[in-house]
């Protein structure tokens, strides 16, 4: 059973006339007639009484028709439903981005995604670096926003910015008054910086561990605006992602480039190949890269 069949069945059934159903349905009357008969034989008996006046619907036809009618306004249902998800008029997407990205920048570039799809459903699920990685790779969500990984097999990782860290210190901090901090003056005070297996914690570990640099740490968190607190409160000093900046400026704290050595890295779209994402998907990737065009530096003006 297809659907042209079922159409010409109810065609017929609604009119009792084959030729008014033909006309109807722009089929000659031969072809009209095969439909009919292909149906019965895939159904396996006859649904409609011809003579050489009259039609009529057995009763086995007569139960067909609202079997039918359900089919075709379920089938015209699904049809509007797939162009409007084509036409960008529905649908639904998750994000997973790691928490210094989804509460600073991500909420400006869903808004813009917004105006221009506003019937489009967005899941946020702010999670650890690592995670989202994880996130994409098990199909929990389409799309993730994270440092660019070590290893991505089977993802398509697309750049967005390079975020430098930088240091964080209480306002009237005696390394307030220096244009640059370095690690080794840093590290003379109380740091605060997020608990382990947390990517940040990782690249500052890493980083200083090439440096020849011992790290001690006095506090850590499970979020970057707990750190951010912690130093708002005069607990110590701390290093994060520029990509905090507006967490940082809320806190009112200073920030200053971190030296010997400086930490950057990569900021991206982490997900499956392009051809694999939904139309909703490929558009919020689009809106994402169209976005951040201009790197996030340790040297970005503080207005």
């Amino acid at each position: 059973m297809n659907i042209k069949q079922v159409k010409a069945f109810l065609s017929v059934a609604e009119s009792l006339s084959f030729a008014q159903a033909a006309n109807q349905l722009h089929l000659s009357q031969p072809a009209l007639s095969l439909a009919i008969k292909g149906l019965e034989e895939a159904l396996g008996g006859k649904l409609l009484t011809r003579t050489t006046r009259t039609i009529a619907l057995t009763p086995e036809g007569d139960a067909l028709v609202p079997i039918a009618k359900r089919l075709l306004a379920q089938w015209q249902d699904a049809e509007d439903e797939m162009k409007q998800r084509f036409a960008l008029q529905m649908g639904k997407i998750s994000i997973a981005a790691m928490p210094s990205f989804a509460g600073s920048l991500l909420p400006k570039a869903i808004q813009q995604y917004h105006q221009r799809f506003p019937n489009i459903q967005i899941a946020i699920d702010d999670v650890l670096s690592d995670i989202v990685v994880e996130r994409v790779a098990n199909n929990s969500v389409e799309l993730g926003v994270t440092f660019e990984p070590q290893h991505s097999e089977g993802l398509t990782f697309y750049p967005l910015y390079n975020d430098e860290f930088i240091a964080i210190l209480p306002n009237h901090h005696p390394l307030a008054s220096q244009q640059e901090v370095t690690w080794t003056a840093l590290l003379q005070h109380n740091f605060i910086t997020l608990q382990r297996p947390s990517s940040v914690r990782k690249m500052i570990e890493n980083t200083l561990k090439d440096a020849n640099i011992d790290l001690t740490v006095a506090f850590d968190a499970h979020q970057l605006t707990t750190v951010i607190r912690m130093v708002s409160e005069g607990m110590g000093v701390a290093v994060v992602p520029a990509t905090c900046r507006q967490q940082i400026r809320e806190q009112n704290v200073v920030e200053r480039p971190i030296t010997s050595p400086s930490i950057a890295r990569t900021v991206g779209v982490i997900c499956k190949p392009r051809s694999m994402l939904s139309i909703a998907a490929a558009a919020m990737l689009d809106t994402l890269m169209d976005a951040f065009t201009q790197p996030i530096t340790q040297s970005e003006s503080a207005s």
